[in-house]
């Protein structure tokens, strides 16, 4: 293997010590745009410094996920190039933090986990949180819960695990996860529940809930006022558009006593229940859900009028 460190260009002039580090990719699943809206919170509060930039020439597939090019009448005038980069920013009260953000590597996921663990052990990153959504059978009506993981179980101590045991696709952030514990590094990930039929669609409520977990267990300072406007905004379009349908609500409503079943076992102890293994067999599939709310948030998403 080459030196990691080849991978990305370190800037001059940062020492750091024991700062946190978010890691959000793009490229995996983020249901409910959930990372994206994170980190798009995060860039638009605070000013962000390019502590090192990775050489996404070697680890990104172009062809399968191809950055934009704009033309004007006879010339290509710009070109999106993607940038993955690790960014010093300072949270509302003056904290320093990391941001691992852009797209996930396509190839040499090996040889990434190793140059970011050289990082962390550059800067002695404290505490390494990822975050993301996942599709899953619950309704918008409830609080968002949240599937956490760490490499240490004290990390996660107080949550009680919603699935037991499953074989899911590899992402570059899981394996950057479990390289770092087996390096004796902390990092715990979030991965929290979005309702199936609001997958495909910004759902800020999940997004809020994501940025509450990471103050949880960083003590960072994170904004969500503007969160804050656009869930109300959604949470609005959401009613609107489940009143005008009969069987959005059932569905709905078959979801709220599912949760509220399931919420009920976990309080009293009773830990067999789970999302995942809860009988669904009377509801309807993730396309049946929401196909009618789904094409109405994407129409708001692209600026139609729905």
């Amino acid at each position: 293997m080459r030196d990691p460190a080849e991978l990305y260009e370190l800037r001059p002039g940062y020492d750091l010590a024991g700062p946190a580090m978010l890691v959000i990719l793009d490229g995996f699943v983020d249901a409910g745009s959930v990372g994206k809206q994170a980190a798009e919170t995060l860039f638009d509060a605070f000013d962000a410094e390019e502590v090192a930039t990775f050489d996404v020439d070697r680890l990104v597939d172009y062809r399968a996920r191809r950055p934009v090019m704009t033309f004007v009448e006879n010339t290509w005038s710009e070109y999106e190039a993607p940038k993955l980069a690790l960014y010093l920013m300072h949270d509302t009260e003056g904290t320093p933090f990391l941001l691992l953000h852009g797209p996930e590597p396509d190839r040499e996921w090996e040889a990434f986990a190793e140059a970011v663990r050289g990082l962390v052990e550059r800067f002695s990153v404290s505490l390494t949180v990822g975050l993301h959504g996942i599709p899953m059978s619950v309704p918008h009506t409830r609080p968002s819960t949240v599937t956490p993981h760490a490499t240490r179980p004290e990390l996660v101590a107080e949550h009680v695990p919603w699935i037991g045991r499953v074989q899911v696709p590899a992402s570059a952030a899981s394996l950057l996860e479990f390289r770092m514990g087996g390096a004796g590094h902390d990092f715990i990930g979030y991965a929290v529940h979005v309702p199936s039929y609001l997958a495909q669609s910004e759902y800020p409520r999940a997004a809020i809930a994501a940025l509450g977990y990471v103050s949880g267990a960083t003590g960072l300072a994170l904004p969500t006022a503007k969160l804050e406007e656009s869930a109300e905004s959604a949470d609005a379009e959401i009613e609107e558009q489940v009143a005008a349908s009969d069987e959005i609500q059932q569905v709905v409503a078959n979801l709220e006593r599912q949760y509220d079943d399931i919420m009920s076992a976990r309080q009293s102890g009773d830990g067999t229940e789970t999302l995942l293994s809860s009988n669904e067999s009377g509801l309807p599939t993730a396309d049946e859900l929401g196909d009618e709310l789904e094409r109405y948030l994407a129409e708001r998403e692209r600026g139609g009028d729905g």
